[in-house]
């Protein structure tokens, strides 16, 4: 048992141009070494180019490929008797939400376009066409989780 109490959770607030979480959430995760500004940058340039591709809202796209990257159920590890198993269980929606982000920018900084924003642009295109190597990774632990349904009594 921890000594002290849980951690606070901090809210994300709304970033500046579209008054949206998402994206700024988006923003810290892009960022590295603390570079804001080079972050917002890239992720307004991918939501630009997401806009001039698609013709819609881009904020709308954006949350659209997201919410298909969202998974719904993963595996933990649960030791029982000297064995582990994989026991699948229900994402809560905020950890839901922060793993899409996750992988949505992981394999976005994995792709071959020219620069960041591009490779954004992309794999938030290839995610809402249920493709894309963010979208193989939830169906991969998707798959995980339903191949372990017989350990799911072992959940707590």
């Amino acid at each position: 048992m921890p000594r002290r109490a849980a951690a606070q959770v901090r809210p994300v607030p709304a970033d500046a141009i579209n008054h949206n979480r998402l994206v700024q959430q988006i923003i810290n995760k892009v960022m590295l070494d603390g570079k804001k500004s080079v972050a917002e940058k890239i992720v307004y340039d991918a939501l630009a180019i997401l806009a001039e591709r698609t013709g819609k809202n881009p904020v709308e796209q954006l949350e659209a490929g997201i919410k298909a990257l969202t998974p719904v159920l993963e595996v933990r590890s649960r030791r029982v008797g000297g064995a582990t198993y994989q026991v699948p269980v229900e994402v809560p929606a905020r950890r839901a939400r922060t793993l899409a982000v996750r992988w949505l920018v992981q394999y976005a900084r994995q792709r071959r376009e020219k620069n960041m924003s591009q490779r954004l642009a992309n794999e938030l295109l290839d995610a809402q066409q249920q493709q894309g190597a963010a979208y193989k990774r939830k169906d991969d632990i998707y798959r995980m989780a339903q191949a372990n349904k017989a350990f799911a009594h072992y959940r707590w």
